[in-house]
């Protein structure tokens, strides 16, 4: 069971090594964070906490989906994953995208905005789940040989870039 936050801190990643280039590692720890800020939204009344945290998910899941379109993406694409896969996941990232701008322009109290965020967790969550499950990409990626550690450190430099970008 994973122990109570204080002060907003993230709980510990399983197996996530700190500074680890791998790049399933760094996408996986990616979405424990996101997840851990959605389930903070959906735990506080608070109006400037739920626009700080919908703020900082919608930038990390901009980033994120920026180092998997542009890095990942490709190597799995290369490696002869099924185009219906990355079709999908690419259509994924188009509609979690919209739900981001919406979410960035308005705010707690406008019309269907709290509603917004809620699909958003919803939409990750699924995935989320097809990237990791036990056929999902991840494993798709880890059967098919490529160098999770070179490709880690291309995503951890591009998402450092972003980050500041942003």
């Amino acid at each position: 069971m994973p122990q109570a936050r204080t002060n907003g801190e993230a709980r510990p990643r399983a197996g996530a090594r700190k500074g680890a280039a791998d790049a399933i590692a760094l996408l996986k720890a990616d979405h424990r964070e996101v997840e851990d800020w959605f389930e903070d939204f959906e735990n506080t009344d608070s109006a400037p906490k739920k626009k700080k945290l919908a703020a900082q998910i919608c930038k990390a899941l901009r980033v994120h989906t920026q180092i998997e379109e542009e890095i990942f993406y490709p190597a799995c694409r290369s490696a002869g994953f099924s185009e219906d896969m990355m079709d999908e996941a690419d259509v994924e990232h188009d509609a979690a995208k919209k739900l981001i701008e919406e979410i960035e322009a308005g705010g707690p109290g406008d019309d269907h905005w709290d509603a917004r965020v809620k699909v958003l967790s919803e939409m990750i969550a699924h995935h989320v789940k097809e990237e990791e499950e036990h056929d999902g990409m991840f494993a798709k990626a880890k059967k098919a040989g490529l160098d999770l550690d070179e490709l880690g450190a291309q995503m951890k430099a591009r998402k450092t870039q972003l980050m500041k970008q942003n």
